[in-house]
């Protein structure tokens, strides 16, 4: 959705929050499903995709399948020719299971959400998370803090929790957008609140392990950034950009090992971060914060942070970033945006591409698939010399703010109204 002159700062710098935007390398996969969670295998917006068609025709890829769905943000999960995800009608939500050949519903559960006091409706009514596999369970989490873990098979409760009600989390501003992570037996949850900014759940019973931290409101900002896992000199960390800092924490026990501050003048942070193998983490949000190279080093038990560079050019304020070598590529900017590129090395911006309004991507056999928020999905080619464009083709209706999903072939996409799956493949 484009911003007007009436858009507040605060407003604009939320507009795409749902997307939580988002990423690492050597993230604890969470099962052998082809696309597990928010970001995929690593959880960062890249597919060990082969044989992507170079071009498409003038009228876009093969559509193999495309069929009403319902509100929502939620992006796709995939797992054994099934697909997950979440939508709103009305009072209610609904955690579905897809055929993924067809499109057709294999299952669905329903729950009474009604949307929480005080959280903004201008920009829709979510659900905005999505939904974690693993175990042959499914851990999804609704926009008014109503956590479920569901049998894949069937859809049935297995456990859920009320965040509001049973933590005293804090409604985010947008309502809830985080995405669970799994890491081993346990489920990391972004909740907001005074000493339930995070909370940790045993996946089999859903007891609590530990909570800790106080993230919420104008003071402190929401949480709408995914947390995600990095492998420091061989110790496992959660990564989380929060309101005003992005953080490391002890996946066992909750405990913080470091952070660094990353403020806006939002205290808004969306956008994930990515790991890279050369020990950098970038982060990024909208506004005057920029991006942020930190290398991150242990020192016996201590885990040390280095601010590398700065780049205020890179602002990446709603969607996700992906990574490809030295190169972080992603929209950049609360007004106008362009596709860039930057050197995660140095932070040093490579190029710049006009042509796009504010958009999500995936990465995959050496190219981007961007979709854009007024719907136009495009195949293009980044290099560190420029972003080469080979198709361009409206496909769905504006506001299309959830970020495509990439398995083999097939890519899945959706906005407000209708999901699809596309066959990239030549020929």
């Amino acid at each position: 959705m484009r911003t007007t002159n009436s858009t507040s700062p605060l407003r604009r710098a939320h507009l795409m929050a749902f997307l939580s935007a988002t990423m690492l390398l050597f993230a604890v996969p969470t099962a052998d499903a082809q696309w597990p969670q928010w970001g995929g295998p690593n959880r960062n917006f890249s597919a060990d995709a082969q044989g992507l068609a170079p071009q498409w025709p003038e009228a876009g890829p093969k559509k193999l399948w495309s069929r009403p769905l319902g509100e929502g943000y939620t992006s796709i999960t995939v797992d054994d020719g099934k697909l997950f995800t979440m939508y709103r009608k009305g009072g209610d939500e609904f955690v579905v299971c897809l055929d993924a050949a067809t499109g057709d519903t294999k299952w669905e559960h329903k729950y009474s959400a009604p949307i929480p006091e005080g959280m903004e409706k201008q920009f829709g009514l979510g659900p905005n998370a999505t939904p974690s596999i693993a175990g042959g369970k499914i851990y999804a989490l609704g926009v008014s803090g109503i956590l479920h873990c569901l049998d894949e098979a069937t859809g049935k409760v297995v456990w859920s929790h009320d965040l509001l009600k049973e933590y005293s989390a804090a409604t985010p501003h947008f309502g809830f957008a985080s995405s669970p992570l799994v890491y081993k037996d346990r489920l990391i949850v972004a909740a907001g609140g005074k000493d339930s900014g995070l909370l940790a759940f045993k996946l089999d019973d859903g007891s609590l392990l530990w909570k800790k931290y106080d993230f919420g409101g104008e003071e402190k900002g929401d949480v709408y950034s995914s947390p995600i896992v990095i492998n420091v000199d061989g110790e496992d960390q959660i990564a989380l950009l929060a309101g005003r800092e992005v953080m490391g924490l002890d996946p066992a026990t909750g405990e913080q090992k470091w952070s660094h501050p990353h403020i806006n003048q939002w205290n808004t942070n969306i956008c994930t971060p990515i790991w890279g193998d050369d020990h950098v983490l970038y982060v990024s949000s909208g506004g005057e914060a920029g991006s942020r190279g930190l290398k991150l080093r242990r020192d016996g038990g201590t885990t040390k942070v280095e601010e590398v560079w700065t780049a205020r050019k890179m602002a990446v304020g709603q969607g996700n970033a992906v990574r490809s070598g030295k190169y972080v590529y992603a929209s950049s900017g609360d007004g106008p945006a362009f596709i860039t590129a930057l050197n995660a090395a140095d932070g040093k911006i490579a190029w710049r591409e006009r042509g796009f309004a504010k958009a999500t991507m995936v990465y995959g056999d050496g190219k981007l698939i961007i979709l854009d928020e007024d719907g136009i999905l495009a195949l293009a080619t980044p290099t560190p010399e420029a972003l080469t464009v080979h198709t361009k083709l409206q496909l769905l209706k504006k506001p299309a703010w959830t970020a495509p999903t990439l398995v083999g072939k097939t890519l899945y996409v959706r906005d407000k109204e209708t999901i699809m799956a596309l066959d990239l493949g030549q020929g």
